[in-house]
């Protein structure tokens, strides 16, 4: 296994265009590979962000849409490990879409599929989210071999349930990447927050690429401030207020020194644990 690992997270402004987005998208990933990622990761919804029906009329069925194949050449043509971010999952029988992450290897090969579990049906800031309208949660987690390192994949909302980061990492993870698009009202006070403590918590890489400015009208903008977290809770890149690419270098030495020197992890009482009952 490598000791060491590039990675990269793409910034951006993504809208309703699903042409405009594709190729804003290419112009980004080329510039992280250019930094020599290993691994370069991608905003939740980067291909189309809208109501419903934008979101049906961007949908795929994998292996078929054009940001299914656009993701599978830049990879190729890269020579990279892409975490296409997310893009909403046309499933043949099914009502409502899915909101889906998918990893290409450097070969172009589809490596994992992951559906984000937990949907955004939430009132902040004065303003009334339901992804469940158009949506439907997926069903487990996923860990993807990845280039050497088990990379653990979740979405933007699935931030704040740690009981997942921690199946992510009792399954071998060691990096977790987070594509997000993250409102302003909740970003500036909880990503960064909840960034450092999953891996604090679960003594591993976080990568999280978000959207930025502007994305829906009449919304708040997106916080972006994409960043990546080191075992520690240090974070090692953050991004300004603008489409950007962040990189930084891991070192799984210093994630085994981390989990040697405070084993958290290994001092974990499983026999203790057990879920509530409901009353």
């Amino acid at each position: 296994m490598s000791d060491r690992l590039r990675v990269a997270c793409v910034q951006l402004t993504s809208g309703p265009d699903k042409s405009a987005n594709l190729e804003r998208a290419e112009s980004l990933v080329a510039r992280a590979a250019s930094t020599g990622a290993d691994v370069v990761v991608l905003p939740e919804k980067w291909n189309a962000i809208g109501g419903a029906e934008v979101l049906h009329a961007a949908s795929e069925v994998l292996e078929e849409g054009e940001s299914f194949e656009a993701m599978r050449r830049w990879a190729r043509g890269y020579g990279i490990t892409l975490v296409g971010g997310s893009i909403t999952e046309r499933r043949p029988g099914r009502e409502k879409l899915s909101n889906t992450s998918l990893v290409f290897a450097a070969d172009g090969e589809l490596a994992a599929v992951y559906r984000k579990i937990h949907l955004f049906d939430v009132e902040v800031g004065g303003q009334v989210y339901r992804e469940s309208e158009a949506e439907e949660p997926g069903s487990e987690p996923v860990v993807s071999p990845g280039p050497e390192w088990p990379l653990g994949l979740s979405i933007c909302y699935d931030l704040r349930f740690p009981e997942l980061y921690r199946i992510l990492a009792l399954e071998g993870a060691l990096l977790v990447t987070v594509p997000a698009h993250f409102t302003l009202h909740t970003g500036k006070d909880h990503w960064e927050l909840l960034l450092r403590a999953r891996a604090v918590e679960n003594q591993l890489y976080v990568a999280a690429a978000a959207q930025i400015g502007q994305t829906l009208p009449g919304r708040p903008p997106s916080y972006g401030r994409s960043m990546i977290v080191d075992p520690w809770g240090l974070v090692l890149a953050q991004a300004p207020d603008e489409e950007t690419v962040i990189s930084a270098e891991l070192d799984r030495g210093r994630l085994e020194d981390v989990r040697a020197r405070l084993p958290s992890l290994a001092h974990r009482q499983e026999a203790a644990y057990r879920w509530p009952q409901p009353v």
